[in-house]
């Protein structure tokens, strides 16, 4: 008896005395050392030791304990519930109010309260509740961002009337624009899956100080997940698909992530397959006709098809279908107290990508059924990354923290095309191999962390290869036999090789100048180099085959956050950014609308000047924001298309016709400006709701014409309840009608010969064209969880049925649309 109760006495003062708590990072599973704990009298005040652990036996049973870290969002919680934890406390980084922790402004954590830039933050759970079919849908619902679509199979984000070569695209860390990003359209967006990432940052404006050449019109950063580290052993697992009706859409992911206390590992497969896209019906725009496929080609998946086939439902976008694999495997690995390494893979490929506003081009425009090309497809985009990042955090007095970044990406693209009437068929292939490495580091300058600075370095070398090939096609009994012949084609890029250098290194410096504000400042050096070299002269003779051009450029930035009180922020921002003609800019060469580009070895950097204002006010203890940003940027020396001449002639012969020569050249003055007005936040604990209305103006000074890729008047708005195990939800988007002569023509991008036609007899494009119509869509969705493991998620887009066209794009918008997910942890 008496051991028994010398046991019982033991166990007793066991829990009493030795109440140890350990604490975690809730992201990386590592431990938290020196983290404040108290209660809320200020009676007991603790710290966490090296390893992590705390003991909480003078807390009483049922007072509540404070964990306080600067790096780490306050938590509150009651001792009693720290044994339902098992003792274990998890730390966050991100704060359970709207001051969102963002990386990439800084490249380091930091709150939004001191960001004086526009930025927008789309976490995990978010991607989820939308359920996009790829990336370049989610940032469709991203205030401020617009997408355009040339085929399904793509997606070209605008931001502030900028796309493609003057957003930057960045994955973890690593540019994703290499140097033959193009001015016009880009699909590169949709080469990660949704469901691999974690969260989407958005830095809107010039923000070249951190992030060099093309950042012009903003920064657009995907974080990929990461696994994390556990004591004990882990394996979580989960199963994600979906079915879509509109273009019988099956997708499906599968992750598995493993976690011990010395490493973790995060592997994600996802498979997409698209079906041909079917069109609304509802046709408000009063153009009974606009955007209907009547006849289409078949010569698809090696098919041979002589003349054009009539298309038996006039809706359905044949030619828009494709599918897609992405794949993810990451390991984190913790060598050392102070340091980690990140190991990242990640491979997307796709089938052929049929190029539909192409395949839908006619020869005749009063002839429906004269279409120009029976093939005209991108081969399946390749992209590989393999990258190593390590985490150092020595909290030295010159290095505080910091992240070096090692990486290699190979690229792959090809574009084949052969007309009606013809057996000839082209081919042009690209392969891009990008080398780079940049660091980035942070010093605090005061304990309180009120005054920091953040420097680092970039290096970034991209090597491009260009072939092209011509195959005549043998025909047998109407089927395709091998090719009977080759001929030469212009490739796309200089085909003696390319290569494309650029080397950086900045510097930032924060201060709280007093309690209410934060000044934001950072300048950078920049210098790039270019060479390509033409050999085969058949098509085009330039003035000198070899060439070299070295570019320096200087950027800077001033940020000022005023904070009057707990509700209000206001910022201001003036920046400067630069974007150095790649190797698409110098040397491409293409058709499209009659319009060959050539070639053009002189054209030089463009740069803008942005000055900015955003105001934010906060309601319901910071729980509702309501905020507006307006910008008004300067582009000098901006790049545009444009008539030229080559050898004294100005039209040239592109795959057997005749051409107007246009190449990308610089002009003077051009400004861009506008506006974004959102609101997010809680109506109750139930009711939440979130929306945004953006308008953007551009002009050129010198020719007072409207700038490309300036979207009309648009915005969404969006209701959510939830509750228990339920959560449901509405939203309308719309779009304003933009007037044809608010259009540019001169270089094609805004597409405005894809519009409705409104006189087919007008001289002018002016008068024969109407532009793009106003619409409006509306849109359900509902989730229920069944259990702590299954969930369901159901989406009716476009309920309506409404027919639209994206401003810019190539293809109608998808009409009704009834999406279903299913999503299953282990």
């Amino acid at each position: 008896m008496r051991n028994i109760i010398f046991i019982f006495f033991f166990l007793i003062n066991g829990y009493a005395f030795s109440q140890k708590v350990k604490i975690l990072d809730k992201k990386t599973g590592k431990i938290v050392r020196n983290v404040t704990v108290y209660n809320e009298a200020l009676t007991i005040n603790l710290s966490s030791d090296n390893n992590g652990f705390v003991d909480v036996s003078e807390f009483d049973e049922n007072e509540k304990i404070i964990f306080s870290h600067i790096s780490y969002a306050l938590l509150k919680v009651n001792k009693s519930r720290l044994l339902k934890q098992k003792f274990i406390v998890n730390l966050t980084n991100q704060s359970e109010q709207l001051d969102e922790v963002v990386l990439s402004v800084f490249k380091k954590a930091e709150k939004t309260n001191r960001i004086a830039e526009q930025i927008a933050v789309v976490s995990a759970r978010d991607i989820q509740k939308r359920s996009p079919q790829t990336s370049a849908d989610l940032l469709a619902t991203i205030p401020g961002i617009k997408v355009q679509k040339s085929q399904f199979g793509g997606g070209s984000p605008v931001i502030r009337g900028m796309e493609s070569n003057r957003i930057l695209l960045v994955v973890d860390g690593v540019r994703m624009n290499n140097a033959i990003y193009r001015k016009g359209h880009l699909q590169s967006s949709i080469t990660v899956a949704p469901n691999m990432l974690d969260k989407t940052e958005v830095v809107f404006g010039p923000s070249s100080v951190v992030y060099g050449s093309d950042a012009l019109g903003g920064v657009i950063h995907y974080y990929t997940k990461t696994p994390k580290l556990s004591e004990e052993k882990e394996v979580k697992s989960q199963l994600f698909s979906r079915f879509s009706s509109v273009n019988q859409e099956t997708t499906t992911n599968v992750s598995a992530e493993l976690s011990f206390s010395n490493w973790a590992s995060f592997t994600s497969i996802s498979y997409s397959d698209f079906g041909d896209l079917k069109t609304g019906s509802n046709r408000n725009h009063g153009f009974d006709d606009w955007g209907k496929v009547f006849y289409y080609s078949k010569n698809v998946n090696g098919n041979y098809g002589e003349n054009p086939t009539k298309n038996s439902d006039p809706e359905i976008l044949r030619n828009t279908g494709y599918n897609q694999t992405d794949v993810l495997q990451k390991f984190f690995v913790p060598l050392s107290e102070n340091t980690d390494l990140k190991v990242n893979l990640q491979y997307s490929t796709s089938s052929d990508v049929p190029r539909f506003d192409r395949l839908t081009e006619l020869s005749d425009e009063t002839d429906v059924s004269d279409l120009k090309f029976a093939e005209w497809y991108y081969g399946p985009q390749d992209r590989l990354l393999i990258s190593s990042q390590l985490l150092i955090n020595p909290n030295k007095n010159w290095l505080e923290k910091g992240t070096v970044t090692v990486a290699y990406q190979n690229i792959g693209e090809s574009r084949i095309q052969r007309k009606f009437g013809s057996l000839d068929r082209s081919y042009r292939e690209e392969t891009v191999n990008v080398f780079s490495v940049n660091g980035d580091f942070s010093i605090s300058l005061t304990e309180d962390k009120k005054r920091a600075i953040s420097y680092g370095f970039e290096f970034a070398y991209n090597d491009v290869a260009s072939n092209s090939y011509g195959k005549t096609l043998n025909i047998v009994n109407g089927e395709i036999d091998g090719f009977s012949d080759d001929f030469k084609v212009q490739s796309r890029y200089p085909d003696g090789g390319s290569n494309y250098m650029s080397s950086a290194v900045y510097i930032d410096y924060r201060q709280d100048v007093s309690p209410k504000s934060t000044l934001n400042s950072g300048i950078r050096f920049t210098n790039t180099n270019l060479n390509a070299t033409w050999i085969d002269e058949t098509f085009i003779v330039l003035p000198d085959n070899d060439i070299n051009a070295n570019y320096s450029a200087v950027t800077a930035t001033i940020g000022y956050v005023y904070r009057p009180n707990k509700d209000w922020q206001l910022n201001s921002v003036i920046s400067s950014g630069f974007r150095s003609p790649n190797i698409d800019d110098v040397g491409r060469v293409r058709e499209k609308s009659g319009n060959v580009t050539v070639p053009n070895i002189d054209v030089k950097p463009e740069f803008a000047y942005n000055a900015e204002v955003g105001v934010q006010k906060y309601f319901n203890d910071k729980k509702f924001r309501l905020g507006a940003t307006f910008f008004y940027t300067l582009l000098d020396s901006y790049i545009i298309r444009d008539e030229f001449t080559i050898n004294g002639s100005n039209q040239i012969e592109f795959d057997g016709e005749l051409g107007n020569v246009v190449a990308n050249q610089n002009r003077g003055n051009a400004y861009i400006t506008g506006y974004t007005a959102n609101y997010l936040g809680k109506i109750s604990n139930t009711w939440n709701t979130s929306g945004f209305i953006t308008y953007t103006k551009g002009r050129t000074y010198d020719t007072e014409e409207p700038m490309s890729s300036i979207p009309p008047l648009f915005g969404q708005f969006g209701l959510n309840y939830k509750k228990n195990k339920i959560e449901l939800g509405a939203d309308l988007r719309f779009n304003s009608k933009k007037d044809i002569e608010d259009f540019n023509f001169r270089e094609g991008i805004d597409n405005h010969d894809l519009t409705p036609i409104v006189d087919a007899n007008a001289t002018s494009d002016v008068d024969k064209y109407y532009g793009t119509p106003n619409w409006m869509t509306f849109g359900v969705n509902g989730s229920y969880l069944l259990n702590d493991k299954f969930s369901v998620q159901a989406r009716l887009s476009n309920l309506f049925d409404e027919h639209y066209i994206e401003f810019a794009s190539g293809v109608s918008a998808p009409g009704r649309n009834l999406s279903v997910s299913f999503v299953a942890n282990f």
